[in-house]
């Protein structure tokens, strides 16, 4: 991470020209400009710049979709201020000569956080949290496939018959993560060298499937550098004539990949989470408990906003390492809520959200969920015990995005957490989604379809 100050002199050693100025659209991508460096400091430190509003509302295509009050052709599609949040600055240590701020999205009229930005959505939440003095720290467990195809090969291939840079499952293996480490070493360097702090690296459970681990963090700087991660992966990757992909279900026959979230609150420097509570074997207090419950309680109600892509709910399969059922239990992985650690350690480890998530609303429902808990004093489950997938009795997470839509849709609690403008806008967003899969005829359909039937 670097200061305006530091900025200055890395632009006038030449050692920086560059700037990328960016924000996450609905999706997560990162979207923005690159801007001279002369010009940043002249004009867009003082100024911000500017985008058009389409880009929050656009299908993954980049076509602009009918049916939003936000923006549309009716209104003309104008444009919203990208403010830069200064303490985003960094190098981008993998792109020569540049930096990169992260923004947030302005309302031109009154000047104020643009509500539906997915970066907004976490800033709101964030105020609930400041107003009871208490502190949110998360840390998300990001699961990756590394593919020996370059991406432009992939698209040409049709992304069939792909080759993973694994030929057997190669969990922790070290033997396997050294055939990799021409790319994962790299990538480690580079996200070090760009503000963002790396623990560990491992192969995962698939051929060719990886996770790389960074150091927990107030949750809007580690939404911001899951934002940045992924952004350096798929470039290094690109650079190197090879491919990263956060799908959440790669392949019918491989693991998902997932974006576990860590999270717990703190208050005067303290884990609040710490208490004389006896739960199982857990120890904790009443925010703890609480917290816990109102996570458990709402995940239905937010569900999209964990798995936002059809692609997602194929991930939830029992006996696969992804979560099927809500409950919660003590260090086991069958649980779609693993609690973790003890004393200062101590944290809730949610694993529903996939690897497609978007960062910011991930972390925006888990922490609206918890401190709803906290308000309304929701009392979590009884601890589990034992293997969940076969606990058949325990509630599901949905199916199908199909199904989570309408619960995101119809739900009080979303409506009162997030305000009924988001939840409408981010209706039309996810349904626009399911549409777009539903019109088109996928290879399963020809090869089940084309000779027999």
């Amino acid at each position: 991470m670097i200061t305006l100050e530091n900025l200055a002199v890395l632009i006038e050693e030449e050692r920086v020209d560059t700037i990328v100025v960016a924000f996450t659209d609905h999706y997560g991508r990162l979207l923005g400009k690159r801007v001279d460096a002369d010009y940043f400091m002249d004009s867009v430190v003082r100024d911000g710049t500017h985008g058009c509003n389409y880009l929050l509302t656009t299908d993954m295509e980049m076509n602009p979709v009918p049916g939003y009050t936000y923006a549309n052709w009716e209104l003309g599609y104008g444009d919203f201020h990208m403010v830069p949040d200064l303490s985003t600055l960094r190098i981008a240590d993998w792109l020569d000569k540049t930096a990169m701020v992260l923004c947030d999205l302005v309302d031109e009229k009154n000047h104020s956080l643009d509500i539906v930005a997915p970066r907004s959505i976490l800033k709101k939440q964030l105020e609930a949290v400041a107003q009871d003095e208490l502190a949110c720290f998360a840390a998300s467990e990001l699961e990756y496939y590394l593919l020996e195809n370059n991406y432009r090969e992939a698209f040409d291939k049709n992304y069939q018959d792909l080759k993973p840079a694994g030929y057997y499952l190669e969990d922790y293996h070290i033997m396997q993560g050294t055939r990799n480490e021409h790319f994962t070493s790299k990538v480690r360097r580079h996200l070090k060298k760009s503000g963002v702090p790396v623990e560990t690296s491992k192969g995962e459970w698939g051929l060719g499937q990886h996770e790389l681990n960074v150091r927990y963090a107030e949750i809007l700087p580690m939404a911001d550098n899951h934002v940045v991660y992924k952004q350096c992966l798929k470039e290094v990757a690109d650079a190197m004539g090879l491919s990263v992909t956060f799908m959440a279900k790669y392949s019918t026959d491989q693991a998902g990949s997932s974006s576990h979230i860590h999270m717990s609150l703190w208050k005067d420097g303290k884990n609040a989470f710490i208490g004389d509570q006896v739960f199982g074997p857990v120890k904790g207090s009443d925010l703890f408990r609480w917290f816990l419950g109102g996570w458990i309680k709402y995940v239905p109600d937010v569900m999209p906003f964990y798995a936002p892509t059809v692609n997602s709910y194929k991930r939830f399969v029992d006996g696969s390492w992804a979560p099927t059922r809500l409950a919660w239990s003590y260090d086991n992985r069958t649980a779609g809520f693993r609690v973790v650690g003890s004393g200062a350690s101590l944290r809730i480890e949610c694993r529903i959200p996939g690897a497609d998530c978007n960062p910011y609303l991930a972390f925006a429902a888990s922490l609206a969920s918890g401190l709803a808990g906290i308000k309304n004093k929701i009392e979590p489950p009884a601890i589990f015990e034992g293997d969940i997938y076969a606990a058949a009795h325990l509630p599901r997470v949905p199916y199908t995005l199909a199904e989570a839509i309408p619960l995101f849709e119809n739900s009080t609690f979303a409506s009162e957490a997030f305000g009924e403008e988001v939840v409408k806008h981010y209706t039309h967003f996810f349904k626009q989604e399911q549409k777009a899969y539903n019109e088109s005829v996928t290879d399963w359909e020809r090869k089940r379809y084309f000779e027999r039937i």
